[in-house]
């Protein structure tokens, strides 16, 4: 199998910054009750001519800039996501189009928050398989899209994003060395959008009851989260044949600061070798991961050689962590 990596990330986030204090304004609610309960004192908003497919368009020209890599050189593109500009065509085929990606095929996974995880197993298998070369793994939200904007338990928790990352061979001993994938579709009622496709198309009723926009059980979400985001990420560096010693930064999905330390300590991990940025961005659903790696690199965080895991959880209700040895990309 050829080793497979992560030669290059980068991202994008709009610049209308909503704080908790825009929400005080609308809502029933208080800047220190957000920030007390999860943690977020800003999200980014769309502007009325951003799409899910223009967020991640724009993150993904940047990946390729940053890799030196021509999008004539894809030949894949996965772009996970949970609010596509439309149910047809598939986002992928719309980002393969803005970037000229004439060699690429494209689809996008739908697993809500999980996207990103599972995309970039997905695409790192091509990879690993000889199947492809290089693969660009899109994830792109305009979360603030589906919330209804009267129900302060969902839409202080959410903002828009994009983050893309562009695999392809590493040397021996480097990139994904383990994965954990996992769903529970018992709880899918737990966090979901009811209206919209095939069981309830778009009609009067939905738009009355509010079917067309985010609906969560926080309690139930919660107790999900706190749990699996740990065993996860436990299971996955097991996998890997590490300790929670030898990983040097932790990226888990930027949902909820309390859900971020309830995994860490599962984990075993530090405060200080913990990756957090949902205090500026909220929960920016498949962008998430990404964003926060790309912050990450920025930072100087993450450095060649070190043991980085990542972890989503979201609806389905479902999972994904991966664990990867940074680096070993070719000619850097």
């Amino acid at each position: 199998m050829t080793p497979v990596g992560i030669l290059a990330v980068s991202h994008y986030a709009p610049e209308r910054v909503l704080t908790n204090k825009d929400l005080e304004k609308t809502l029933d609610t208080t800047d220190e009750w957000i920030r007390s309960r999860t943690g977020i004192e800003e999200r980014r908003v769309a502007s009325d001519e951003e799409t899910t497919a223009s967020l991640g368009t724009v993150a993904a020209c940047r990946v390729l800039e940053k890799a030196g890599c021509a999008a004539e050189e894809l030949d894949l593109v996965i772009v996970a996501t949970m609010t596509p500009d439309s149910i047809l065509p598939a986002m992928a085929c719309k980002i393969q189009a803005n970037i000229e990606a004439v060699n690429a095929g494209a689809f996008d996974v739908s697993i809500a928050c999980s996207g990103f995880a599972y995309a970039l197993s997905v695409g790192a298998g091509y990879v690993a398989s000889g199947m492809a070369r290089k693969v660009l793994v899109v994830g792109s939200d305009v979360m603030t899209r589906v919330m209804d904007w009267t129900n302060r338990g969902t839409c202080v928790l959410f903002g828009d994003g994009a983050g893309a990352c562009l695999l392809g061979e590493v040397a021996p001993g480097y990139g994904l060395l383990a994965q954990e994938m996992g769903s529970d579709g018992r709880g899918a009622e737990h966090l979901k959008i009811p209206a919209g496709a095939g069981a309830q198309p778009a009609d009067r009723k939905g738009l009355v009851q509010k079917d067309f926009t985010l609906q969560m059980n926080g309690r139930e979400v919660f107790r999900f989260a706190v749990q699996v985001m740990g065993n996860s990420a436990v299971a996955a560096a097991k996998k890997a044949g590490i300790e929670a010693e030898d990983i040097d930064l932790f990226i888990p999905h930027q949902a909820n600061n309390r859900i971020i330390e309830a995994a860490a300590k599962r984990l075993g991990v530090p405060k200080e070798r913990v990756f957090v940025n949902v205090n500026r961005y909220g929960n920016t659903s498949c962008a998430s991961i990404p964003l926060a790696l790309s912050e990450a690199v920025e930072q100087g965080r993450i450095k060649e050689g070190d043991k980085v895991v990542l972890v989503g959880f979201g609806g389905g209700l479902a999972w994904g962590a991966l664990v990867f040895h940074w680096g070993g990309v070719p000619g850097n």
